[in-house]
């Protein structure tokens, strides 16, 4: 079965760290640009980071910066990561992890952070997507 498997979250004290994984089950990450997103209860699904196919860029959002880096493991080409550092109950939420050949890492039209309405951006049509993975940070 083709699938991305999320992984990694738990309970964590605010200013700890996590590292999320999302790793590909029967296809490779190959060509994929990756990203995680997250949903707080209550609110909309927000677009965390991305990573471009090849590895060479990533993309964040502004509550994240500096505190989160994305990564690719690319001797397997079948995993990517998040590191969370510096955590705060700001952070506490559902993340799920997403991969799609066309479109590209970025904010931008066809970006896999590209905000609701813009071209490309709507989230059931991505290829694949992970089954979310619970973090959870206490003050």
């Amino acid at each position: 079965q083709l699938q991305l498997v999320a992984s990694g979250g738990g309970l964590v004290q605010a200013g700890g760290s996590l590292r999320l994984s999302c790793a590909a089950s029967g296809f490779t990450l190959e060509g994929f640009p990756v990203a995680w997103y997250r949903q707080a209860p209550g609110k909309e699904i927000e677009g965390v980071s991305c990573i471009s196919s090849g590895g060479r860029s990533a993309d964040y959002v502004d509550s994240v910066k500096g505190r989160f880096t994305i990564s690719r493991d690319k001797a397997k080409n079948t995993v990517v990561y998040l590191q969370m550092n510096n955590l705060g109950p700001e952070d506490t939420a559902v993340y799920y992890c997403a991969a799609d050949r066309r479109r590209t890492c970025g904010f931008g039209d066809w970006g896999l952070l590209g905000a609701p309405g813009t071209p490309g951006s709507s989230r059931s049509e991505y290829e694949y997507w992970g089954q979310g993975t619970q973090v959870t940070v206490s003050s």
